[in-house]
């Protein structure tokens, strides 16, 4: 029996342009890609493919140097047609020209029982090679987790409370079997328990409830209640010296996959949503996807902001870009590319706002739904405290001065104002809140890679 924890601080933001319960097989994308910059702490990326080569679904693509039995393989089967490189020949993404019929790797396969019996170093080398690996992240950091470490807890959110979030009980419906062989599968690296962690006024699909051998854990309450971090904290918290893995539904069911069908299936459904799209649902496509393909002949204009995932982490892509590793959606809102005389200040109806000196009037209507854009409305200036950060963060952490002995470089009180309890989406409320105009997350990865070189 798992517990009950009711989330109070936090806040919804209700935009426009939520996925219809409709599901439509996105036509043929011509490319996918595979990028390390979805991954954080990925180091020196070694590219094990040329352009040219002919690689199958499951066939490795890069690995990182510091680990290098954990690969990255590719999604679909096709010709490796560009190997993209930044500054300094940083690895950007790989690039593959899909063929029409997914050709995959094969794999060892194992029943039910097989599995029961499976030893931890055999599901190990299993998943470090089948490549399904990386959708394993390591707490604290948020990095990729190190297949040599002990986790005394696994934690997955079966449900997903940031803006336009797509529906759990839509995108995994049907994959009930996969699941549970996933679950069982990760109960064999810890020996404290598994956690699958549902909401409690939202559909718990079947996909979820009927799970057995695990802790059901029920929230409810306003957005982060949605972030694996927050759970963590208010079931068994992260202490320096902890390490807790953590994984969305889509991996445990990819390993669940795996195992049974012994190929690496990347296939996935994708949200396209946002006030700009003409008609928001769900797509059947692969990780990775081609966003040109995703959105051709579906958006309401062109001046867009186009991101991979939410309004609030997600990753601002082009039109030429690429659907993210762990992304479910893809979110599509205007522009906002203009000057606003005093639009900082000036009360309105339109806005959406946790301060009601700014959006007058968007808290007293908590049902509507708002058509927002990139503008930040303001510039950023001096960090002043308003305890509005500790209003919005459900954990007993103080994210202002956490924040600040982040900026003084003071690794002692970063770790005792609970750095070790929070990655970028945990406080990324903060950033939406902040007066100032500061990047959150970007302060908070900058004191996480402080710390870990310290």
């Amino acid at each position: 029996m798992g517990k009950f924890i009711r989330i109070k601080k936090g806040f919804n933001i209700n935009l426009a342009g939520k996925a219809a319960p409709k599901v439509t097989p996105v036509e043929h994308s011509d490319t996918y890609a595979v990028k390390p910059t979805d991954f954080q702490g990925m180091y020196l990326p070694k590219v094990l493919v040329k352009e040219g080569d002919t690689v199958k679904a499951g066939t490795p693509l890069f690995h990182d140097k510091r680990h290098t039995n954990v690969v990255h393989v590719a999604p679909v089967s096709g010709e490796v047609v560009e190997v993209k490189r930044g500054e300094k020949r940083k690895l950007l993404e790989i690039r593959i020209l899909a063929d029409k019929q997914v050709d995959y790797q094969s794999f060892k396969k194992y029943s039910t029982s097989d599995i029961a019996s499976l030893s931890v170093d055999e599901a190990k080398k299993a998943m470090l090679e089948g490549g399904v690996w990386p959708n394993i992240v390591q707490r604290p950091f948020g990095f990729i987790a190190d297949p040599e470490a002990k986790p005394k807890a696994i934690h997955v959110s079966a449900f997903d409370t940031h803006p336009l979030a797509p529906d759990y009980s839509i995108l995994f419906k049907g994959q009930d079997q996969y699941f549970q062989v996933g679950l069982d599968i990760l109960k064999k690296f810890t020996s404290g328990n598994v956690h699958v962690n549902v909401h409690t006024t939202s559909e718990i699909s079947s996909v979820f409830s009927q799970t057995k051998g695990v802790e059901l854990n029920k929230f409810s309450g306003p957005h982060p209640a949605g972030c694996v971090g927050v759970q963590i904290h208010h079931i068994d918290p992260i202490n320096k010296g902890d390490v807790v893995w953590t994984l969305n539904p889509f991996g445990v069911i990819q390993i669940g996959k795996l195992f049974l069908n012994g190929v690496h299936d990347a296939s996935r459904l994708i949200a396209l949503v946002g006030s700009e799209v003409k008609d928001p649902q769900y797509y059947k496509t692969y990780t990775g996807a081609s966003i040109k393909n995703l959105i051709k002949d579906k958006l309401t204009n062109d001046h867009v902001r186009i991101v991979s995932g939410n309004v609030l982490t997600g990753t601002r892509v082009g039109q030429d870009g690429y659907v993210g590793f762990f992304d479910n959606y893809v979110t599509v809102i205007p522009e906002g590319d203009y000057y606003e005389f005093l639009g900082w200040i000036a009360p309105s109806a339109s806005k959406v706002s946790f301060h009601r000196a700014f959006g007058l009037f968007s808290f007293l209507n908590g049902n509507k739904e708002f058509k927002v854009d990139s503008n930040t409305h303001g510039e950023p200036r001096a960090f002043v405290q308003t305890g509005v950060f500790e209003r919005v963060t459900p954990m007993d952490i103080l994210p202002t001065y956490l924040l600040k002995s982040i900026l003084a470089e003071d690794v002692d009180e970063m770790e005792e104002l609970g750095i070790y309890e929070v990655i970028e989406e945990d406080l990324a409320l903060c950033e939406f809140v902040d007066v100032s105009k500061h990047n959150v997350q970007q302060i908070l990865r900058d004191g996480i890679e402080l710390l870990q070189n310290s």
